[in-house]
């Protein structure tokens, strides 16, 4: 890695914590109904705003020994855990696309399944004031992206919705319970218009495969039974960055392992 490039993702990564210092605010305020704008960033136990030099992303946090300046109440961990993520995957997103107007449309992506990934573990809902943008604004980056077309992007929102809607429905109709909710729903049909439809059977194979493996023991642990409720927005944002930065690999590695040369 040249020194040039080194210095860059190092940028990105400074980058990448702002702006997740950023999405704290919005996986706060946004269930809640309330602006992300101001007011300014507080304890939530005291209230008292928080000075920018206490509000630096992760160093503050380790600085502060994990409590707030003024009441010395423990601040969560997933503060600086959301910050540093973001941080990682900004640089993982640079690192594998590099200077090209993919780029920044991919952080834009990465920041929504940040955000909606925590309101999910919190809520149990995808709020659509999230995804219903985020399937235009994954439409309109298209004309940016050479390798996705806006025919890929706008099947791939009919084959994300279509296909989670088909099985939703399915499962209601064999069960009579609700087994997906409409936010899992039109976030898929948000990463196919963001990643295209060849993206749609990759990212939920992943999903499902890494949903399976925490549900199971999971319940397990819990003495649960299949009824426990486990929120799968967290899952799909996991299948869709993994198949975003390997996901090409991983097909040329499946395509050669299916159809050899020679």
């Amino acid at each position: 890695m040249t020194p040039f490039i080194l210095s860059s993702t190092a940028f990105v990564f400074i980058l990448g914590a702002v702006v997740g210092s950023f999405l704290n605010v919005c996986i706060y305020r946004i269930p809640a109904g309330q602006s992300i704008v101001s007011p300014r960033s507080r304890c939530p136990r005291c209230e008292t705003p928080i000075r920018w030099y206490q509000n630096i992303p992760v160093l503050s946090w380790l600085l502060l020994g994990g409590k707030c300046a003024n009441c010395k109440e423990p601040i969560s961990w997933r503060y600086p855990f959301v910050e540093l993520l973001t941080a990682l995957l900004f640089a993982g997103i640079f690192l594998t696309f590099g200077f090209q107007p993919a780029t920044p449309i991919y952080w834009i992506m990465a920041a929504i399944l940040v955000t909606v990934t925590f309101i999910d573990l919190d809520h149990q809902i995808i709020p659509d004031v999230i995804s219903l943008p985020g399937i235009v604004v994954g439409f309109l980056s298209t004309f940016f992206i050479p390798w996705i077309t806006w025919f890929d992007s706008l099947m791939g929102i009919v084959a994300g919705g279509g296909s989670l809607l088909l099985i939703a429905l399915t499962y209601e109709f064999l069960t009579k319970k609700e087994g997906m909710g409409g936010g899992d729903i039109k976030l898929l049909a948000m990463l196919g218009a963001f990643l295209g439809w060849q993206a749609i059977f990759p990212v939920i194979f992943i999903s499902s495969m890494v949903g399976t493996a925490v549900g199971v023991p999971l319940m397990l642990w819990r003495r649960a039974d299949s009824r426990l409720a486990l929120p799968f927005g967290p899952f799909l944002a996991f299948g869709a960055m993994f198949y975003l930065i390997w996901g090409r690999a991983l097909v040329r590695w499946y395509v050669d392992l299916a159809f050899p040369v020679g």
